[in-house]
């Protein structure tokens, strides 16, 4: 099934012709149902690698937009220079209250 495009519906689907639910998947994944549904709108690490295991899929083809992980959070040195003046700020600031 490489090269198919996975959305939630497809995945759903594709849960259900494998006669599966996602409740059911999470009870026997050991994960509480409600965060296990919450998949489709948050990060849920674990409830990620379980759907890419029932189906047998990489998880990176199911949810590309997550994967890899990316742990860079600045978008540009225009945001590093403030961030770098805030800190430089804050240390100067409990240095003076010590």
């Amino acid at each position: 099934m490489t090269g198919k495009l996975w959305d939630k519906h497809a995945i759903k689907a594709e849960l259900h012709r494998q006669g599966m639910t996602l409740t059911a998947l999470a009870i026997r994944e050991g994960i509480n149902p409600k965060s296990f549904r919450g998949v489709w709108a948050r990060t849920h690490r674990k409830a990620e690698a379980a759907l890419a295991r029932f189906l047998s899929v990489p998880v990176e083809d199911l949810f590309p937009d997550r994967y890899p992980i990316r742990t860079s959070r600045i978008l540009s040195t225009k945001y590093e220079a403030e961030s770098a003046s805030q800190k430089a700020a804050s240390s100067t600031a409990s240095t003076k209250a010590a």
